[in-house]
């Protein structure tokens, strides 16, 4: 259209003009026409032989009819059985936003076959019926195959796609006030993908998108090409001492991380555990970021927070776990991405087909490792094929569909996370064919992206980030035949178990699966409060990250109070093979790192390349003080061996792919940022230019310092100080952009989102 005002000039050019955009539309209207009717006539088909085959299924009448009135009544059948699916569907997915995300997507199969038995009913023949279960399959089977074939049609019309993205655009800029000119920014957050797993993908072509941005050709890795076409680049990041989600989103999204000092840990003040992917926990640790920085976070200013752990601020929500343990309100509905997903009928049934073939994937996978005697290999049975699939599917599908509404509404920030990699490469380890198909199908959900972005009301920028990495190796008790736990019990003098429990695993994905059911609280929730031992010590896991806390006593413990109770304990820990160094209270030193042969080196001598945490790379001795500094640090904090030749470490949970403490690819992330914004490392008056990130609340001012970037100047809402250092309390100033959004949200329709042809990704 650009070009025919360029080239339209006088009457004559005028008049070709116009005639020149109706006969555009007219051939539009004939392909869409062309299109329907294909797609019609294939659904007749699939009716027909679908009645050959089953047998609670017939077009005819008792006494039998031609074959022409069969026909008739197929085509009329499948008419019908179309118009109701796009017509009604809708509206009964509305009606039932109230149901459970999963649950609605079973019920999928039963609303799509009860539409078919009403299209049957309807029918002017009345010849025609079918069994209700017969139904569920004919409805599904039509429904996949009208979607299939009307998405072959689109790709065959090169403009198809881009068109229905152009209306759906130009319907929210008709609906809303007129979006900003200036950019919005899209963050997603690719869970446990480290900086060095990234690039070998790129390298293996695996993640083509992510290689154009890179201006990488096949072979090539990340490093951009001579011919300077990236428009993207790429920077690693440190985590802080605790590398997992938890910590990480909180200081993304909310700039503070103070006192998480593991993914669960107990706290002797409210004889509490917290886990970080407990609903109940993940309010309460994005209350006490709030209160210490004064800010209501990352999205404050018409934000989206989609599949999150915590919300950053954001107004529109969906899947994020802080506010799933609140009570059911019009505000704490995650109604925006299910709706968006779920009113199409064939997308609903084609994610219900791919969640099957992804457990039927993961079964073979599981069966092949197993048959093949792998090394290292954890169990993959109970109900982990079902949580995986949620993951790489339906997680996937629902996160990244809210994303592209939010984008078509303009709004201004947008932060998702996608956990597939992370629940995958925790049983398959972060290497492998496994990990190497999830980062596939997420390289395309990014292509999609790119593409919404281009028929967005308003200029996108898309970040892509991870908030950790994952480390591979055995799992301590794989290699050593006990757990931490009973290593501890021994140390104390106390009996071992024959058999140690299994540790919980700290998927995200797990928790995601309990907030979609609308069970927040974990199962077994007596246990976050540990039951009255005495002087029993507790013992919790987080990745290769190992607290010993002792409920008994309401301070945390020093290393001389620890030696005079269990004299054997800290020297059995140091001492193991299987363990790198401890960290402990000292009333002589304030704080000691204990390693093995007798190490002990106080707090303010430790150093990164002498003593117990040489191996364990830059910046360890800061991260491990920084904890030490938190109030709810553990009295033992165990960091497992690692071997710095091959990346291993020795999970204390069942994961073969960990992360959480120091040692290797967790602890160093990535950021892959567009050019158009200021290099990451680019501190200021923050630090020095040109450094390598250091801890996810750095990676907060770089984000907000985007923010601005992309929003034009921003004034403060009321004054406040200056940001401490990472070990005091950090205050933030709490800020608007001068420029207006011109956006609206409603939390409580939830119709600000919608599907796109090809939202699919499978």
């Amino acid at each position: 259209m650009a070009g025919w005002r360029a080239g339209s000039t006088g009457v004559g050019a005028g008049t070709r003009g116009v005639r020149g955009v109706r006969g555009v539309r007219w051939r539009r209207a004939v392909s869409q026409a062309g299109r329907s009717i294909a797609v019609w006539v294939v659904s007749t088909l699939t009716m027909l032989v679908l009645a050959g085959i089953l047998p609670d299924f017939r077009l005819q009448s008792a006494d039998g009819d031609s074959s022409t009135t069969i026909a008739v009544t197929a085509a009329v059948g499948a008419g019908v059985f179309g118009v109701l699916s796009a017509l009604v569907w809708p509206l009964l997915v509305r009606l039932l936003l109230l149901v459970p995300a999963l649950v609605l997507g079973l019920l999928v199969f039963f609303l799509n076959g009860s539409l078919l038995l009403l299209a049957l009913r309807l029918n002017p023949s009345g010849q025609s019926e079918a069994a209700p279960e017969t139904a569920v399959i004919v409805a599904a089977v039509m429904s996949a195959v009208a979607s299939a074939t009307g998405g072959a049609l689109a790709v065959r019309d090169d403009d198809a796609y881009r068109r229905r993205l152009y209306r759906l655009a130009d319907r929210r800029r008709r609906r809303g006030p007129a979006c900003p000119v200036t950019p919005g920014t899209v963050f997603l957050q690719l869970d446990g993908v480290g900086h060095d797993v990234l690039e070998a993908a790129v390298r293996k072509g695996l993640m083509p998108t992510v290689a154009r941005w890179l201006g990488s050709g096949p072979g090539q890795g990340a490093a951009p090409a001579a011919d300077g076409g990236a428009t993207h680049r790429l920077t690693p990041w440190r985590t802080d001492w605790s590398s997992q989600t938890g910590a990480s989103q909180l200081g993304i999204l909310h700039g503070s991380n103070h006192d998480v000092p593991a993914f669960r840990w107990y706290e002797k003040d409210s004889g509490e555990v917290m886990v970080s992917n407990r609903p109940t926990s993940a309010a309460e640790l994005q209350r006490r970021a709030v209160e210490r920085t004064g800010d209501g976070g990352l999205l404050s200013a018409d934000g989206a927070s989609r599949g999150n752990l915590f919300s950053g601020g954001a107004d529109e929500q969906a899947l994020v776990l802080s506010i799933a343990a609140r009570r059911r309100s019009r505000e704490t509905r995650s109604r925006a991405g299910y709706f968006a997903y779920f009113s199409d009928p064939a997308n609903a049934v084609r994610t219900a087909l791919s969640f099957v073939a992804e457990v039927v994937r993961e079964i073979a996978q599981s069966t092949r490792s197993r048959l093949r005697k792998e090394r290292p290999r954890v169990r993959r049975g109970g109900l982990y094929p079902l949580v995986r699939a949620f993951a790489t599917v339906v997680e996937r599908d629902v996160v990244v569909a809210a994303v592209t509404g939010d984008m078509l509404a303009g709004r201004t920030a947008v932060y998702a996370d996608l956990v597939a990699y992370d629940e995958v490469a925790h049983h398959s380890g972060p290497l492998g064919r496994d990990t190497e198909q999830v980062l596939e199908r997420l390289d395309r959900a990014l292509a999609l992206v790119e593409s919404v972005a281009e028929h967005a009301p308003r200029p996108y920028r898309i970040v892509v980030l991870s908030d950790h990495g994952q480390s591979p190796g055995e799992t301590f008790r794989a290699r050593y035949g006990l757990t931490l736990g009973d290593l501890v019990r021994a140390g104390c003098g106390l009996p071992v178990p024959r058999r140690a429990e299994r540790t919980h695993s700290g998927a995200e994905a797990r928790a995601a699966v309990r907030a979609a059911l609308r069970r927040p609280v974990e199962e077994g929730g007596a246990r976050h409060r540990p039951a009255g031992r005495g002087s029993e010590p507790l013992v919790l896991a987080s990745g290769n990250l190992g607290l010993v806390s002792f409920p008994d006593v309401p301070h945390r413990m020093s290393k001389e109070e620890i030696d005079a109770r269990h004299p054997a304990l800290l020297s059995t820990l140091a001492n193991h093979p299987g363990v790198g160094f401890l960290l402990v209270r000292s009333e002589r030193h304030g704080g000691v790192v204990l390693g093995a042969h007798g190490a002990e080196i106080p707090l303010d001598r430790l150093d990164d390349e002498r003593g117990p945490l040489d191996v364990f790379g830059p910046g360890a001795a800061d991260a491990v003080r920084r904890t030490h500094s938190f109030p709810h640090t553990a009295d033992i904090m165990v960091n497992s061996f690692h071997d710095p030749a091959d990346g291993e470490v020795l999970a204390f949970e069942e994961q073969i792919g960990s992360h959480g403490g120091l040692g290797g690819a967790q602890a160093r992330p990535f950021l892959l940022s567009p050019l158009a914004l200021s290099a990451p490392g680019d501190f200021g008056e923050n630090g020095d230019d040109g450094a390598e990130p250091v801890g996810a609340e750095a990676v907060h001012r770089i984000l907000r310092r985007w923010l601005r970037e992309s929003n034009g100047p921003e004034v403060p809402l009321e004054p406040g100080p200056e940001p401490k250092s990472r070990t005091g309390p950090v205050t933030t100033t709490q800020t608007r952009p001068t420029t207006d959004t011109g956006t609206t949200t409603d939390t409580g329709t939830g119709t600000d989102t919608e599907t796109v042809p090809g939202e699919h990704v499978a």
